[in-house]
């Protein structure tokens, strides 16, 4: 498989063929599912702030509104940057790898899709507040959200 370049230096993507049963990770939003979405503050960690995530939960979704993910995205991030993030959050790491998977997202196209407009507001925040340091791209941010808007992630 080839590395391709993430949103930022430190970060790669691994495209490959789901070759498990994975479904996918996010669904459009339609009339018919809209009143499933659920939302609330959350934090990934004890450590980070919360914030507001919008998601559809799988228990409540119709058999079937599921499809088996046509490719799996490994994502990778550098050993400085791992190093970064743990130690800002009071980690210790002997990392001794080049690259560490940080996520697997399973999706039916073989390209990066948008980050979260959260995800990108954590990253700006930087790594003290569960982020990367990544700064705000204003139009990376729009895409972001004429996606999002149209679409939530499955948990």
């Amino acid at each position: 498989s080839v590395l391709h370049e993430g949103y930022a230096p430190f970060c790669k993507h691994i495209f490959m063929p789901n070759f498990t049963d994975t479904v996918v990770g996010e669904l459009e939003i339609t009339d018919q599912n809209r009143s499933l979405l659920k939302c609330d503050y959350r934090a990934r960690r004890a450590s980070e702030l919360p914030v507001l995530e919008r998601w559809f939960d799988k228990e409540d979704l119709p058999e079937g509104a599921l499809p088996k993910a046509a490719f799996l995205d490994i994502i990778l991030y550098s050993r400085e940057q791992v190093i970064i993030e743990n130690k800002a959050m009071g980690k210790e790491s002997d990392m001794k790898e080049e690259w560490a998977i940080i996520s697997v997202k399973a999706q039916n196209h073989d390209h990066e899709s948008p980050m979260s407009p959260i995800t990108m507001m954590r990253n700006a925040l930087g790594a003290e507040s569960g982020g990367s340091g990544v700064p705000l791209d204003d139009e990376k941010y729009r895409q972001s959200v004429a996606h999002w808007t149209s679409h939530a992630v499955v948990k």
